[in-house]
């Protein structure tokens, strides 16, 4: 079945608050293995990037077998990536200067751009909050709702992902089919309510570099094999492809700009709210067994910052909820060799809602992909 590929300019009013009523064009690649008329039903599938990979790095990096959204295009799903504002190549508000980075980061920007000298920020808040990424979230359903007339879409989130695509399924669970979480950060006693200011004072972005990348990478490696040799040149030069601006910032194989942003709303009591998640959505939690990102040890002491998979799967009050741990698998297991079981765990997700025939319970895989329940 042919794989039509295009690259969306879905039209948005900017609720961020540094372009806030602005008329501004978010970044969608459609990945359709669904042509009208060739299946009787379409199914259409929305992922979403986490907090510092721009979508199309992460989930349709045209590396051997890695194209997740290719591989479940070719399944028969109509896919669809999205960049939120701020990541990517949606806009990126203020972000475009080099005064409004972390001054903790401008030392990085040597030799480019020109002229720079580190100093105070321009724009003194953070970039994105919880309300504006699920504004566009919101944009981008209704978009794919409408333009594929199909009533919910399936939703796929990676990382920090889960703090929109979890809230906006619990508050509209009448178009969201069901919820694949992939590593997703998960504060059970995160605060549920705004900061009192919006926009919260700061900076609209932090600089990460490709030695960055790799170290903290190089921190979850505990298996021979478990990163293909090469990728973090291949991930990184992905990541500079999204980003025009950065990729010319120094040093010379460019910068990634991280957007900042401040969230709420996540947390146990999100999760278990009318017994949504697990119920009328649900809900499929995937983890590596060496992210050190998901699974705070030992406890950090600021709620905000202590997350657990774990905690999510207990928090999810309805019964159709399954969790599976990868065996040799990091927070970047999009980009390791578990990369083609978590394809096939997906798309066997979509088509059946269930894991080993069951629509609850908790698994181990491993390499192979063979799962095992867990006691």
């Amino acid at each position: 079945m042919p794989i039509i590929t295009q690259d969306l300019k879905v039209p948005h009013t900017s609720t961020v608050p540094a372009n806030k009523n602005d008329p501004v064009e978010l970044i969608v690649r459609e990945r359709d293995g669904t042509p009208l008329g060739l299946l009787p039903e379409r199914k259409a599938v929305l992922m979403l990037h986490g907090r510092s990979v721009p979508v199309l790095a992460g989930f349709d990096l045209q590396h051997t077998s890695y194209g997740w959204a290719e591989h479940l295009a070719k399944a028969g799903y109509d896919v669809f990536m999205m960049d939120l504002q701020g990541s990517g190549r949606s806009p990126r508000p203020k972000m475009d200067d080099p005064h409004n980075a972390n001054p903790a980061n401008q030392n990085l920007l040597k030799p480019r751009p020109p002229g720079f000298t580190p100093g105070p920020v321009n724009y003194a808040f953070q970039l994105n909050n919880s309300n504006s990424d699920r504004d566009e979230l919101h944009t981008v359903v209704e978009y794919i709702r409408k333009e594929r007339q199909v009533d919910k879409v399936a939703f796929i989130g990676w990382s920090a992902a889960a703090f929109t695509m979890g809230p906006y399924a619990v508050n509209n669970p009448g178009k969201v089919e069901s919820l694949f979480l992939l590593a997703p950060i998960f504060p059970p006693k995160g605060t549920s309510t705004p900061p009192s200011m919006l926009p919260k004072p700061g900076f609209p972005m932090f600089l990460a570099t490709r030695w960055g990348l790799e170290s903290g990478w190089n921190t979850e490696l505990a298996c021979e094999d478990q990163r293909e040799p090469g990728m973090v040149e291949r991930v990184w030069a992905a990541m500079m492809e999204n980003d025009a601006k950065g990729s010319t910032w120094g040093p010379p194989e460019g910068l990634n700009r991280i957007r900042n942003f401040v969230r709420w709303g996540w947390n146990e009591t999100t999760a278990s709210q009318g017994g949504v998640l697990g119920g009328g959505v649900p809900v499929l939690m995937v983890y590596g067994d060496h992210d050190t990102q998901v699974n705070t040890s030992p406890p950090n002491s600021d709620p905000e910052l202590n997350f657990s998979v774990p905690a999510l799967y207990d928090a999810v009050a309805g019964s159709h909820k399954l969790m599976v741990k990868l065996a040799c698998a990091g927070h970047s297991v999009v980009w390791e060799m578990q990369h083609k079981n978590v394809h096939n765990l997906s798309k066997h997700w979509l088509k059946h809602l269930k894991v080993d025939g069951k629509t609850q319970g908790v698994f181990d895989m491993d390499t192979a992909g063979n799962l095992s329940p867990v006691p």
